[in-house]
């Protein structure tokens, strides 16, 4: 009869153990999170926080999504991803555009990885003027970046001719021979770097820096996940340690996103500086809010925008990178 009890009792014990290592084991499950992104150089850090586990070590599913710039704006909208990395401009235009966003932490700034290719006889911007250039969509970095450059040198997209083609295909049909110029990016910037005969570049980020990425997500899922964006952040930044300690993997991790070798990736990542945790820190603290303010006029007159964002403070959240 005792035995019976002893028996049962450690079955009861073995049965309360399992029911409490699988809430353990349900509470211990990672959240997921869909982030929009793109082949841009800029967001491998994220490529290598997927590759190299940093995302599970800390404790989130991250399903990088490949999503044009154009319509990554959709995808938030309809809930299909969380979170999105893209240019600073970007995130205001959706702002107000009724795609609220909020920035949570910066990735990178291009230092000459965006620029405009144009024909060898092109001396200057005003020679642009009637002339063609293959460009993405309203609402991409590509097209702000334009109409920043023509901006800065008295012109507006209206003085030129726009092709529509996303950057890659953009760089070319430039080498290839179409089109009078293209505004484009790295590792697509290489090509044209490499076709001397086909054209030159005209300017970069290291003559306009206007070109910043940062990660924002919806409003809602961010109050309901902070947590999570927490290890989101902090992946981005274990990731940045890892390309300082271990570059030679880190390089053809990141570089295997794109089908670029570990070298190809670290000639076209030399063109960006990623921005660690000190950088977002001053980043956030004014310099977030200066670049808006001076890019609003821009997609206003480039049509990008109707109206200007009524709060600015409303597209950031600098609490993570605290």
């Amino acid at each position: 009869m005792v035995k019976t009890v002893v028996v049962k009792f450690a079955s009861l014990l073995a049965a309360g153990a399992c029911a409490a290592g699988m809430a353990g084991t349900a509470a211990a499950q990672e959240t997921k999170i869909a982030l929009g992104m793109s082949g841009w150089t800029g967001f491998a850090p994220l490529s290598l926080a997927d590759k190299a586990g940093i995302f599970k070590k800390n404790g989130v599913d991250v399903e990088l999504k490949m999503i044009p710039q154009k319509d990554r704006h959709l995808a938030l909208a309809s809930g299909a991803i969380q979170c999105a990395a893209t240019t600073v401009e970007t995130h205001v235009a959706w702002n107000a555009n009724g795609v609220p966003i909020v920035q949570i932490f910066q990735m990178d700034k291009s230092y000459g990885a965006d620029g405009l290719a144009v024909r060898n006889d092109v001396k200057g911007f005003a020679d642009l003027k009637g002339k063609t250039i293959g460009v993405s969509a309203p609402g991409t970095a590509p097209y702000f970046g334009l109409a920043w450059m023509l901006n800065k040198n008295g012109m507006t997209l209206k003085d030129v001719k726009l092709v529509s083609l996303e950057p890659q295909p953009a760089a070319q049909a430039f080498v290839a021979g179409q089109n009078d110029a293209a505004m484009t990016y790295e590792p697509y910037l290489s090509t044209v770097r490499a076709n001397p005969t086909a054209g030159k570049i005209l300017a970069t980020t290291l003559d306009y820096p206007m070109v910043m990425d940062t990660v924002g997500c919806a409003p809602t899922w961010l109050k309901a996940n902070a947590k999570a964006a927490q290890a989101l952040t902090q992946s981005y930044f274990e990731a940045l340690d890892m390309i300082k300690a271990d570059p030679a993997k880190a390089n053809e991790l990141m570089g295997s996103a794109v089908k670029q070798s570990g070298e190809q990736f670290a000639k076209s990542s030399a063109y960006l500086r990623w921005q660690d945790k000190a950088a977002n820190q001053k980043f956030f603290a004014g310099e977030l809010t200066s670049f808006m303010k001076e890019a609003t006029p821009i997609l206003l007159e480039a049509g990008v925008i109707r109206k200007a964002p009524e709060d600015f403070t409303a597209t950031f959240d600098a609490s993570f990178v605290k």
